[in-house]
Parts: C-alpha cells; sequence; structure tokens
C-alpha cells in the first residue's frame, strides 16, 4: 500500500511540474486494464490526498465515470480527498484497543491537538484519524504515526508523544 501521508514522491514545486507527472501516471497506465486504483494510488502519492480536479482528469481520460471514480475513492479507506498534515496520527479504536483505554486515548488526542477526527490541525503538523484495527491487539491500545506503531500508549503520555514529534 501506498504511503497516505503528505509526502509526495516527487520533488517537485509547481503545479505545472505536478500536473505533468499527473499526466505522465495516466498515460503511462491509461490502456493497462485494471489500472485505476494504481493510478489513484500514485496520484495520492504525488499530491498527498487525491484532489477533486485530478480525480475528475483521471475519470476523462480513462473514460470512466466520476461517479464510479468516486464511489472506489470512498470504498476504501486508504485514499483521502482531504490534505492531511504532515504526521498522520492514527488511534486504533478495535475491541481489544478500545476496553484497554482507545476511547480515552482518542480523546485526549483531540484534546491535546484541538482537533476531531478527520481533521488536520492549524499548522498542518497533525491530521488525527482512527482505525479499526492494526492486527496488534496483544500490545493494546495502539496508535501508528505515519508508519511507526506505538503499543501499550497511555493517556498521559499524548502530550509528550505529540511534542517528541513536532521536534
Amino acid at each position: 500500500m501506498i504511503n497516505e501521508n503528505s509526502h509526495t514522491q516527487y520533488d517537485v514545486e509547481t503545479d505545472e511540474e505536478l500536473m505533468n507527472h499527473l499526466n505522465n501516471i495516466i498515460q503511462e497506465c491509461k490502456n493497462k486494464p485494471g489500472m485505476l486504483i494504481p493510478i489513484l494510488q500514485q496520484t495520492q502519492k504525488l499530491y498527498g490526498y487525491l484532489p477533486e480536479f485530478a480525480i475528475r482528469k483521471i475519470s476523462t481520460e480513462l473514460q470512466i465515470p466520476f461517479s464510479e471514480v468516486a464511489g472506489i475513492i470512498g470504498f476504501y479507506s486508504f485514499f483521502s480527498t482531504k490534505a492531511k498534515g504532515k504526521n498522520v496520527i492514527r488511534v486504533c479504536q478495535g475491541t481489544a484497543c478500545y476496553v484497554r483505554g482507545g476511547k480515552d486515548l482518542l480523546s485526549a488526542f483531540k484534546n491535546v491537538l484541538k482537533v476531531g477526527v478527520g481533521e488536520t490541525t492549524k499548522d498542518k503538523k497533525f491530521s488525527l484519524e482512527v482505525s479499526r484495527c492494526f492486527g496488534a491487539c496483544g500490545l493494546a491500545p495502539v496508535i501508528t504515526i505515519n508508519d511507526e506503531v506505538i503499543q501499550r500508549v497511555k493517556s498521559s503520555s499524548v502530550a509528550e508523544i505529540v511534542k517528541s514529534v513536532e521536534d
């Protein structure tokens, strides 16, 4: 799976360069069957999310109705149509994590970051999300920050965790 955080694959600076990369992604895959999801993944990696103009361009170029492309994006949780912060914090709310303090942990992150689930801090440093399970139930409660799994997290350590990521 392609990393969902805001870091992009290409070291580009202008909208024109981003659009050129998007065109290249589409053209390389356009005539191969089953390439919609890989194109969406590469586009998300390029922009850090899936902006509407890019979705419309992909829809047009692949001759797939916009509603169908949007439906696929909505179905898969790893796609995002909202820009994310530099660091994406996901708090597990699966059964084991929830009963071992996941609910309180989520509340602590909301309070420290001053955002709700699915939101990004004003400074664009953090996005807060929930997940249903990371498959680390024996280590509950668990969070991820970008691709790093942090286990047995206590609500009392949330401020310290956020500060360590900022530094």
